[in-house]
């Protein structure tokens, strides 16, 4: 008895050490648990450990650590208290990617971040477009559908395709968007950002991603334009997938067909997207007829993580038979006429771009985009300054050519720091941009085809027509914003840039003298050349308070300028006078309101703007020596525009059941209303002061409702313009060129339903459902000019699969 009590009272600690077998290096943390005990240890910094109390003899040991393997093994417990040493083997092991990601929210506008990649936005007024989330026509590229959730925009509808995006607001020409700066993921597509700024190109909207709109302040960023900023941001190619496959299918009203395909996918470190589109149609009025081609391919490379490359390029070509433009008279009598058989345009646009991203830090970012444009304009066509005036086989035929090559590198660098307990983010940038084209403007051939040569008044050929110009210019710009963050809630974004533009124009221009039978007795040249360097500064702020996560009240104030275009200056054109003393335009935008959502039934923005518009250019009706009505494009004087912009969405059934779960049903609707009023404010021009200031309608409504039941969805729109001036007299009619006057006000509805299930979706849409008769525009060039009436009713259906 006395020796079995001995043995059981025989107990020892052990001490242990755990270090890791490659490196030697101890293993912290490591949990060490004796089989057939409860006890457990943990090394301390030094790998060690001890357990207590343990019977001596051999123990059985587990020792557990992660990013090691598990371990066991048997150990005799010294009596003497040793240390005895252990090793573990680090764990290999390549785990699967793991991608979180949150379903895309399909209710309400989107606006942008303070801060995207490298660009600031903080305190903006900003809209984002999502097309995937829209329920329209996206086979047309119908703006008024893809734009409406965009407060304030005036929009001309020019062609049933939607070939050319022409927008406005705020009183800005809506002309091929040539008061924005029009990007394409970052980068300029537009003819000549300076000498030229018009988009004869527009992504399809079923290739774009997101549609980015930053209104007058974008100008430190981006440029000069009063506009601000339209960028298309492309789709990206698909991560998870080697190959992805997109086709939609659509065929509609007079003639209408369209094709979109793309492929996508990522392959290790090389991921690529590439669409191509064939659209064609013979539009509502005949002479119409269009047949469009579009290309693009984007390949991006992963080097590492924190650094990639990426190269795209697009190439758009397309045909298009311009109807012509109508009196007053014949609107009236006739609106879907056309006396236009001769008349055609064609482009052929070609855009290449480079780009390369450094993820420097998690703080620190660098993008440098290098970006290049060949492209070729070319319109053709009779557009006497009498648009009644019927067209003859015989007469030779106005031609202009316009060959543009541009070249341009932005950088930009954005940081966010710390400063004492206050945080910020810095962004700098600079912009080299060379700008040629080439215009050309002559006679073309008799007869009715689309033959883009130039001919003489006896059939002699002209070598280089009787107006030939050259637009060399040249652009350096750098710029810099910083967010300083004061508080939680209040943020202050100041904003500088310099530019310095170099512009020229070189070449002969000519008069054609004729007969009062309307024979060429002669033809005058001149040579002409003209430099225009000058450097200026730009600056502006923005505010941004938030009294919670869900609210902000923003305001803004930036200086804009735009260059006078040269080219516009030495066109000539039977109905318009062109002032050969333009001087550039200057002056600022301002924005003050507050957006946010409420729970999740409301989202809204309610904003008041304001637009100084000093040495503004626009068009004041006059008269020739026969007493027949044209346009002189001059500096009209200063203007003024005062507005308030609002937009809300709600979610009904959330907001009328806030606690029923969601079910298969979904209804909203959303309002958009603009209230407008500009003014010229000073003119040295007799009449003008006080008149309304072009492409203002008094009232900008738009307004529609969205119903889903399961895979089912339809959308109802109405949008309503009350009237507006196209020139600075407040012309009511034209006369017999229709080049100016009033534009009704009008209303118009369109309708879209869609199913969707799995792979396929079915989509269909009524344009203009009420079958209004009415127009947005009267053109003083091409497609005119004259009055264009708008498209009547138009039927849609699109099929779309994807794999």
């Amino acid at each position: 008895m006395l020796t079995s009590f001995s043995a059981l009272a025989q107990q020892a600690s052990l001490q242990g050490r755990v270090r890791e077998a490659d490196t030697n290096q101890p293993v912290v943390g490591c949990e060490v648990y004796v089989r057939g005990s409860r006890q457990i240890a943990r090394t301390d910094s030094a790998g060690l450990f001890t357990i207590a109390k343990l019977p001596a003899g051999r123990q059985q040991l587990q020792f557990s650590s992660i990013g090691h393997e598990p371990f066991r093994t048997e150990v005799d417990v010294p009596v003497d208290g040793g240390i005895v040493d252990f090793t573990l083997t680090r764990r290999q092991r390549q785990l699967q990617e793991v991608v979180v990601a949150a379903p895309q929210s399909r209710f309400g506008p989107q606006r942008l971040r303070e801060v995207e990649g490298t660009a600031i936005f903080a305190a903006k007024k900003s809209d984002v477009i999502v097309p995937d989330n829209l329920v329209a026509n996206l086979a047309t590229n119908n703006a008024r559908q893809v734009y409406s959730r965009v407060a304030g925009l005036n929009i001309w509808e020019s062609d049933q395709g939607g070939l050319q995006l022409s927008i406005g607001g705020r009183g800005l020409d809506p002309n091929r968007t040539s008061n924005f700066n029009v990007r394409q993921n970052n980068y300029d597509i537009s003819a000549d950002a300076l000498g030229y700024p018009e988009s004869y190109y527009t992504p399809p909207v079923e290739a774009i991603k997101r549609i980015q709109l930053v209104r007058g302040a974008a100008s430190l960023q981006y440029g000069t334009q009063f506009g601000g900023l339209l960028n298309f941001e492309l789709r990206a190619p698909e991560p998870d997938k080697t190959v992805s496959v997109v086709s939609r299918q659509t065929v509609g009203s007079y003639g209408f067909f369209n094709s979109f395909n793309s492929v996508s996918g990522t392959v290790k470190k090389l991921s690529y997207y590439a669409f191509a589109q064939y659209k064609r149609g013979d539009g509502w009025r005949p002479n119409s007829h269009f047949d469009s081609k579009t290309a693009y391919a984007n390949v991006r490379y992963q080097f590492t993580e924190n650094f990639k490359v990426g190269a795209q390029v697009t190439h758009m070509d397309y045909l298009a038979q311009q109807p012509g433009g109508l009196s007053d008279a014949q609107y009236a009598q006739n609106a879907r006429q056309s006396n236009r058989e001769r008349n055609w345009f064609a482009v052929d646009w070609n855009l290449f771009n480079a780009s390369a991203d450094w993820k420097l830090s998690p703080q620190s970012n660098i993008n440098v985009l290098a970006f290049g444009l060949r492209a070729t304009r070319k319109s053709l066509g009779f557009r006497p300054n009498q648009v009644a005036l019927p067209d003859n086989d015989t007469y030779l035929r106005d031609l202009i050519t316009g060959e543009f090559q541009n070249y341009g590198v932005e950088a930009r660098y954005l940081n966010r720091y710390a400063l004492g307990s206050k945080s910020g983010v810095l962004l700098l940038g600079t912009r080299y941009y060379h700008g040629y084209n080439h215009s050309v403007q002559g006679f073309g051939p008799t007869g009715r085809g689309a033959d883009f040569r130039f001919v003489g008044p006896e059939g002699v050929t002209f070598a280089n027509g009787f107006s030939d110009f050259e637009f060399p210019n040249q652009n350096v710009a750098v710029f810099a914003e910083n967010i300083f963050y004061l508080s939680d809630k209040v943020s202050v974004t100041p904003g500088i840039r310099y530019e310095y533009i170099r512009t020229k124009s070189q070449g002969t221009y000519g008069n054609v003298i004729r007969d009062n039978a309307g024979n060429i007795d002669a033809i005058t040249q001149k040579n002409e050349e003209r430099l225009s360097p000058r450097g200026f500064v730009l600056g502006g702020i923005g505010v941004s308070y938030k009294p919670v996560e869900t609210r902000e009240l923003y305001g803004n104030i930036s200086q804009n300028y735009r260059s006078i275009t040269f080219s516009d200056m030495r066109i000539a054109n039977p109905s318009a006078v062109i002032d050969p003393n333009l001087q550039d335009e200057r002056g600022y935008s301002a924005d003050l309101g507050l957006r946010g959502e409420q729970g999740q039934w409301l989202t809204y923005d309610v904003s008041l703007f304001a637009l100084q518009y000093g040495n503004r250019i626009g068009e004041v009706q006059t008269y020739d020596a026969a007493d027949r009505v044209l346009r002189r494009r001059s500096n009209v004087g200063r203007a003024l525009i005062l507005g308030v912009e609002s937009y809300a969405e709600v979610d009904l059934l959330r907001a009328l059941f806030p606690t029923a779960e969601p079910g298969r049903w979904s209804l909203a609707t959303f309002g958009n209303l603009a209230l407008i009023r500009g003014r010229y404010t000073q003119s040295d021009i007799a009449g003008v002061k006080g008149n309304p200031v072009e492409f203002v309608p008094d009232v900008n409504l738009k307004a529609g409702t969205r119903v889903g039941f399961g895979p089912f969805k339809g959308s109802l729109q109405a949008t309503y313009l009350s009237k507006q001036y196209t020139d600075a007299t407040k012309a009511e009619l034209g006369g017999v060129s229709a080049v100016v006057g009033r534009i009704p006000a009008y209303t118009v509805l369109d309708a879209s339903v869609s199913w969707e299930r799995r792979w396929l979706k079915l989509e269909g849409s009524v344009n203009n459902l009420a079958n209004a008769i009415y127009f947005t525009r009267r053109a003083t060039g091409y497609p005119g000019p004259g009055i264009l009436p708008s498209d009547g009713r138009s039927f849609f259906v699109t099929a779309a699969v994807k794999w």
